[in-house]
């Protein structure tokens, strides 16, 4: 199982850790899917919205309710969400050298969200790396049985790690 993540406690490096590697990969002529994140800040709000960009050329998909200016809990579109998971998991078996997910987040700690997309890429012999943030790292272990490599918040770093593994399995 080729299976990496990050983990990084400066808000947004995970996100930008990813993007940075999605396109080292890119430039480096790998076939990625998945999606990387985007947060966009708006002074009138708690909270940032998100976006996540379909690997490799689009389209983004906004997956923030606007809940109000003052709104602290749980903003994610559900649906937008699974708009997604639906996208990258058709590119998936369209043919794909490697999978990129912005994070293992509730939905997926929970069974939902990327989870059979995860799966299935392993299935297929796919390297898989994401991001998982500190609230979802237990769950993340379980689901992975401990099999998952961690590697350093650095794109070069993860390009790298993906190129190799791709290299191993050929």
């Amino acid at each position: 199982m080729r299976l990496a993540y990050i983990t990084a406690a400066d808000k947004g490096l995970t996100d930008r850790v990813l993007a940075g590697a999605a396109d080292l990969l890119a430039r480096r002529g790998f076939r990625l899917t998945g999606v990387v994140q985007t947060n966009i800040e708006r002074p009138q709000r708690f909270h940032c919205d998100m976006d996540l960009r379909i690997l490799p050329d689009g389209p983004t998909i906004g997956i923030t309710q606007n809940l109000g200016q003052n709104a602290r809990g749980c903003r994610l579109d559900p649906g937008a969400l699974e708009s997604a998971v639906a996208d990258v998991s058709a590119r998936l078996s369209s043919g794909a050298d490697l999978l990129i997910l912005n994070k293992f987040g509730k939905h997926e700690a929970e069974g939902r969200g990327f989870r059979p997309v995860i799966a299935e890429a392993l299935a297929m012999g796919l390297p898989v790396i994401l991001g998982v943030n500190a609230l979802n790292l237990d769950a993340f272990q379980t689901f992975t049985e401990g099999l998952a490599e961690e590697l350093p918040a650095d794109p070069v770093a993860v390009a790298d790690w993906c190129a190799m593994s791709l290299a191993e399995a050929a």
